[in-house]
């Protein structure tokens, strides 16, 4: 051959079945040579070893990118496809792979100068060559930033055009909004003044109050409803009038005008004056009237409102009030006579009875009894008729606490000199008392002969309680302790206890379960036990009966 690379096609000469020969044609590739050698990046061809055979670097031309295998080199020795050549060395190259089959970087160095490229790889299989074209990476690079500064600022006008874009329509909807809502509040405005009106105009025409309103010199310019109701005169009828109005009381004359120039001077009392006006059918109407100054929303003076409130209900109750208090204050007279003398009654009945019945005695012990007998029968009558005047006092002392006489008192003397002065009642009734008293029990501060009551009262109550029942089970507890700072003493008996509906009523004045009680002891036991600071309480027992217990705070 000439030693120039190039294409060589054979094809086979036969004459029928045999070979006869072959016919070759070689495809010149100098003038691809020369055209490459002008490129001023690499461009090069290799066969499918890899071994450059056309290159526009001629120092590349004969090596191969990878190190050939022996059977390689021995093919192409025995074939002589480069001649006798026997080395065919590496290609002074570095690959980068970009991640592709097609594109790499590509270090090499040219004329000793080491430079970058892009490459790509083009294969051609029917030839089994590759053609790898490539290109500075440099002017690649700044290619690309051009490119990308170029993008940018593409993407820069693109953006400011579609905000510029943007912004307009915004402000053309936001200027369309702001008309809409614009409208939007002056149609609410509007309607919120037709109700504030519509409103106001009810308020006014359902007020009770009547509304009157003058200019400064005091002609009449707003009267409401109410007003014209309460006089009888229509509002045509009043609008524009000057005093003297004609709702005035003829009697009263100088007395509404001095109060009308009062007003009109802003001399009105703040809370009010009383007024008697005459309605237009002649009857007289009592009212209040309340004046304040009239400003208008740009802050002046235009006059005065009145409220004009109509009191002649009020006044007629108030009249019929005070009969009434006159009435329940005589009532309350004759009631508190008739309870002091019941009380009277009630309490003195004790000490009477006693009296009787020791005076009895002694008319029975004349000449029959040792005298001795005699004289302790007379001074039981002595100590019934002292006792019957301490209760009298003591009474007193109820309608006038001044009178009070307390003092500090040991419970339990209390207790024993009460059951003392029953028991003649509760040895004939067969009732046995049984006393639990603590020890130690604080004094009490009280009146001595009116505690005495309360117990003789409890007690009695509680023989009377068990009249049906049988002897033997006639008992009655009485206990004392301390609860706190107070004395707590309880009267239990074991009769049939109290009805659940009359637990209520026992201290109610006047009732009573007996057909011949008074219905005031209990009434007297819880006014004299409230009256030295404590308080009396009634419950049924668990096992029958009922029981009484008052508290007593304790003497400091």
């Amino acid at each position: 051959t000439t030693g120039q690379p190039g294409l060589f096609i054979a094809e086979p000469v036969r004459s029928g079945a045999a070979i006869v020969g072959v016919a070759v044609v070689k495809l010149g590739l100098e003038r691809l040579e020369q055209t490459w050698s002008r490129s001023v990046d690499p461009v090069v061809l290799q066969d499918s070893r890899g071994i450059v055979f056309l290159s526009s670097v001629p120092e590349w031309l004969y090596h191969s990118d990878r190190l050939l295998e022996r059977a390689d080199l021995d093919w192409l020795r025995q074939h002589g496809q480069y001649g006798a050549r026997e080395n065919y060395g590496r290609l002074p190259w570095q690959l980068d792979s970009n991640g592709d089959d097609s594109g790499f970087t590509l270090q090499a160095s040219l004329q000793n100068r080491r430079k970058d490229y892009l490459a790509v790889q083009t294969r051609l299989p029917e030839l089994g060559w590759t053609l790898t074209v490539t290109s500075d990476l440099v002017e690649v690079r700044q290619a690309r930033q051009e490119a990308l500064a170029l993008a940018t600022l593409a993407a820069a006008v693109l953006l400011l055009g579609v905000l510029y874009w943007r912004l307009r329509e915004k402000r053309y909807a936001e200027q369309r909004q702001a008309r809409l809502e614009l409208e939007r509040r002056v149609q609410e405005r509007t309607h919120d003044l037709q109700e504030a009106h519509a409103f106001r105009k009810a308020m006014e025409d359902s007020l009770l109050i009547g509304m009157r309103a003058r200019d400064p010199q005091g002609r009449i310019i707003y009267v409401n409803p109410a007003l014209c109701e309460m006089v009888g005169y229509s509002q045509e009828e009043l609008l524009g009038c000057m005093p003297p109005y004609p709702y005035w009381h003829p009697d009263d004359l100088d007395k509404h005008m001095r109060e009308s120039d009062d007003a009109l001077q802003g001399r009105a009392a703040p809370h009010g004056f009383e007024s008697r006006i005459r309605h237009r059918d002649g009857h007289d109407v009592i009212t209040m009237v309340y004046t304040a100054p009239l400003i208008d929303a740009e802050g002046e003076h235009q006059g005065w409102m009145s409220s004009v409130v109509d009191i002649t209900a009020q006044k007629q109750a108030e009249a019929r009030q005070r009969e009434q208090e006159r009435q329940l204050q005589r009532s309350a007279r004759l009631a508190s006579v008739g309870e002091m003398a019941s009380t009277l009654a009630h309490e003195l009945n004790q000490p009477l009875m006693a009296l009787s019945n020791f005076a009895v005695a002694a008319r029975a012990m004349i000449g029959h009894c040792p005298q001795d007998m005699l004289v302790t029968a007379l001074d039981e009558i002595v100590e019934q008729v002292t006792r019957a005047s301490e209760i009298v006092k003591r009474v007193r002392a109820f309608i006038n606490p001044q009178r009070g006489s307390y003092e500090g008192l040991a419970i339990d003397g209390v207790i024993a000199h009460s059951l003392a002065l029953l028991q003649p009642e509760l040895q004939r009734g067969h009732v046995t008392v049984r006393s639990v008293l603590a020890d130690g029990l604080p004094p009490v501060r009280g009146d001595r002969v009116l505690l005495e009551q309360v117990l003789v009262n409890l007690v009695q109550n509680a023989v009377q309680a068990m009249h049906d029942t049988p002897p033997a089970r006639r008992r009655i507890e009485l206990t004392a302790r301390q609860a706190g700072p107070a004395v707590e003493v309880t009267v239990a008996d074991s009769g049939p206890g109290i009805q659940a509906e009359q637990l209520e009523q026992v201290f109610s004045a006047f009732f009573s379960t007996k057909s011949d009680g008074l219905g005031l002891g209990l009434n007297i036991c819880r006014t004299i036990v409230e009256a030295h600071g404590g308080r009396l309480a009634v419950a049924n027992r668990p096992g029958g009966g009922a029981a009484f217990t008052f508290t007593l705070p304790t003497s400091p």
